[in-house]
């Protein structure tokens, strides 16, 4: 029991941003392993815990195949009840952040909750999972899934290192990917305002980007404010799917801070209610 209240402890300061004085505070350090390591650490056949950042709860897996992630299958029927309840009781491929918890290691992680593939447990999941690690790439290409990617760093406690050193198309990138995963921690940290982000994320099923243009390199280092033109398909719950044509606004205080996006003006544009 113990332990539990500790996990939870853990989740609601990692929601908060003070990821790296919580892990301190509580003994605990979450690694950002590659999956080189983490492929040696956690070979075929071996059962570890799951933690879910955002909620605390866990569940427990074993590791049954993969060569570039870990496909995995809950233990028990208990522990895929506990992983569908993580998904509000609906089976989805969005990415979340969790920490798997092996021995005395805490590392960063990040899985999809869609059940595919082949499955050899008794657990009432059909099929396995895939969980990533930092360096982990899917079947279809040779480089990280940029969902994945950030829950990894929010996971960590380092998102803001990943934003300090973002050029504004990754930002733009990670902002959009953030709303696409209904994460308000991941988009929260591209934002220049603080907004009711279950509000907008409420009202949005899922967003696309169709085209990006780029700009002068060299504007990108010596601006301080940039409008980049993007069109995008915005699905939106009850109304469905509209292309937009706009501008992103980013803004930074100095050449030596990380670029933020205007969001309000972004979503007023976009006709997203914001309160």
């Amino acid at each position: 029991m113990k332990k539990m209240v500790v996990f939870c402890i853990l989740a609601v300061l990692l929601q908060s941003g003070k990821e790296v004085r919580a892990a301190n505070q509580i003994s605990f350090q979450i690694e950002l392993l590659p999956w080189e390591e983490v492929n040696i650490l956690l070979p075929k056949y071996t059962k570890f815990t799951v933690m879910d950042v955002d909620t605390g709860k866990q569940f427990h897996v074993q590791r049954r195949a993969g060569s570039h992630h870990a496909d995995v299958q809950p233990l028990t029927a208990e522990d895929t009840k506990i992983m569908k309840s993580i998904y509000g009781g609906k089976w989805s491929w969005k990415r979340r952040a969790i920490i798997i918890i092996h021995k005395d290691q805490w590392v960063a992680a990040s899985m999809h909750g869609m059940p595919h593939g082949g499955g050899a447990l008794k657990n009432n999941f059909p099929g396995h999972f895939c969980i990533h690690f930092f360096g982990s790439t899917t079947h279809r290409t040779n480089s990280m899934d940029l969902a994945h990617m950030l829950m990894i760093y929010k996971s960590a406690g380092r998102l803001d290192e990943y934003f300090w050193g973002a050029n504004p198309y990754e930002v733009i990138e990670a902002y959009v990917t953030g709303i696409k995963q209904k994460d308000e921690t991941i988009s929260s940290a591209a934002s220049l305002q603080k907004l009711k982000w279950k509000v907008v994320l409420n009202q949005i099923e899922s967003i696309n980007i169709r085209r990006l243009s780029l700009l002068p390199p060299e504007d990108l280092k010596s601006e301080i404010s940039l409008d980049v033109p993007i069109e995008f398909d915005l699905f939106l719950n009850k109304i469905g799917r509209k292309t937009i044509k706009g501008i992103i606004h980013l803004v930074r205080f100095s050449q030596y801070q990380p670029w933020k996006i205007d969001s309000m003006r972004f979503f007023k544009e976009s006709n997203i209610r914001m309160s």
